[in-house]
Order: structure tokens, then sequence, then C-alpha cells
């Protein structure tokens, strides 16, 4: 059985499965200000499953970031510099290793630990909207801006993780003058202009509660265009989703398709990408529990290459 833990800015999921598409037992809760008490939840959750449905073989980890995927790196398994209050260089995996041992559990299993992003490429690439390609980028837009890329099967990683969301996209001039972005660390990076808590700073309500005729879709629409040029020239994926509940507004990507196809300017000559738009950037198909089971599939990973 296999265990995996979505550790997200506001929220921790935690679930398990003998197939990671089919969920035995799940459960979340806030993730708060103090880590420690968050990771005995996961343990006691863990412990009680363990018991419930036979033994965890490892235990899959997609966090929120900055954070260390690098398992040769000294921080492997830290969270780094977030400005999540209580998180900032907290070890995850060493403080899970131990309160899974308080509770009766093995301290050497296996803990694959990435980004959450991360996480819910491998479920789409597997399960929802990637099946099918070789390359694939999943961007979620929501809180944030995270993407996560894929190449053969094989997640994308380098220094750390990628960042996408914290690229720079052009800006309409008027907009400079009006809205400096609300990233604690880049201002007015993607994230900064176009997630959630941006489009609630610079129109004074939540994205949910704007209508479908808005302007502030219309500039939504070309700030993800924007970002999604940069990604097809860097990265060439064989195709794109988009997920959040910012990106997943009604109506949304169909706004964004033309204007990406414009700013493209047919510079990527891909029949995939001119003719048929609308296969190549496409909703996220494998719903909220994206996070949780790509982590699951990052246990089962851990497991197979053994």
């Amino acid at each position: 059985m296999y265990a995996g833990v979505e550790s997200g800015g506001t929220k921790i999921v935690c679930a398990v499965a003998h197939d990671p598409e089919d969920l035995i037992a799940r459960t979340s809760f806030p993730t708060g200000s103090d880590p420690r008490a968050a990771v005995i939840q996961m343990a006691e959750f863990f412990r009680e499953q363990d018991d419930q449905h036979g033994q965890i073989e490892a235990i899959g980890f997609g966090s929120f970031g900055p954070c260390d995927p690098n398992p040769s790196s000294p921080r492997f398994g830290h969270v780094t510099c977030t400005p999540k209050p209580g998180w900032e260089y907290f070890d995850v995996v060493s403080a899970l290793r131990q309160a899974l041992d308080d509770n009766g559990l093995s301290r050497d299993l296996p803990i694959p630990f990435d980004t959450d992003v991360n996480a819910a490429a491998l479920a789409e690439h597997r399960y929802g909207a990637g099946r099918a390609v070789d390359s694939f980028a999943y961007f979620t837009v929501g809180t944030g801006i995270g993407g996560g890329a894929i190449e053969k099967g094989r997640l994308l990683h380098g220094l750390i993780h990628p960042e996408m969301g914290h690229i720079r996209i052009p800006r309409p001039a008027s907009e400079v003058e009006v809205f400096d972005g609300v990233c604690p660390y880049h201002g007015d990076c993607w994230e900064g202009v176009a997630a959630g808590p941006a489009i609630a700073a610079r129109w004074g309500q939540p994205g949910e509660d704007l209508p479908a005729e808005h302007i502030a879709w219309d500039l939504q629409a070309a700030y993800l265009a924007a970002g999604l040029h940069a990604v097809v020239c860097m990265l060439s994926p064989g195709r794109i989703a988009v997920g959040g509940g910012v990106g997943l507004a009604p109506g949304l990507l169909e706004r964004v398709r033309p204007l990406l196809l414009h700013s493209l300017a047919n510079y990527v000559d891909s029949p995939a990408l001119l003719e048929h738009i609308d296969k190549y950037l496409v909703p996220a198909a494998t719903g909220a529990d994206a996070g949780v089971i790509g982590a699951m599939l990052l246990a089962e990973q851990s497991v197979t290459k053994k």
C-alpha cells in the first residue's frame, strides 16, 4: 500500500491506496504555522491506515515550495525560503520520520520528496490530460502559480526544482503604473500579477466574484498567454494542462488560446500547436486530488526502483 501527502500553502491532504488512482482513505487539515504538529497528524493518520488496510511501503510527499527535492543535498526534504509562517527551512522528511517512529511505523520507509505541483504533474501525466504524450507541462493557477514539466516520464529538476510561476512577463504600461504585484520576492512576476491573490488585490475582489465580462479576465488571459509563450519556447512541451481555481475559471482558456497563438506568431511551426490548439492547451483532468495522487505515484516509483 502506498501513502501520499500533498502539503499546500493552506491545506494538507493525506491519503493511502493500493492503486494511486483509487484512494482507500483520505484526510485533510489546515497547514497552519506549526509544522511539527502537522507531521504528527500525518503520522497518526498513516498509523491508523497501516493498522486497518495493510502495510505502507512508502510515503510520497509533495510540498509547497521552495523546497529541496535533491536526495544528494544536505537540505533534502526541507522547505526552504518560503514566506509561509513557521515553515521556513523546516526539515519535513526528518520530522515525519521521527513522528512515524513515535507512532510505531518504521523510520526506514522510503519518503520521496518533491514539490506539490510536480506531484500533480505526475498524476496528470499518468491519469489525466498528459496521457499519451512524452513531454508535458502542467500548471496550477490559484493561490499561486506553479509549474511542473515531464520529459519521457521523468520530472524536470535542476538546481532545485522549476519555479515557473516566478518568471517575468511583459505587462501593459498602464498596469505597471497602477499595480506593483503581490509576490513578496519579485513583486510583479507571473504569480505576482496573475495568481488569485493578485486578482483580488488589483480589482478589490476575488476572481470568483468578478463577472465574466469584467476587464480583469482579458488581462488575466493576456498574462497567462505571456507566461505560456515563454514555456512553449523554452521547454517545447507536447501538451500543456492548466488547473487550479483561477486556471479553470469558465471561459479563461478559450481566451488564452488565440492570444498564445498570436504571441508565438507561427514561429513554433507544429501542427499540434497551430492546427489543434484546443487539444494542445487543455484543462487539467485529475481534479482536486491530483497532488496527493501524484505523491503516491512518487511512493510507487520509489518502491519499483529498488
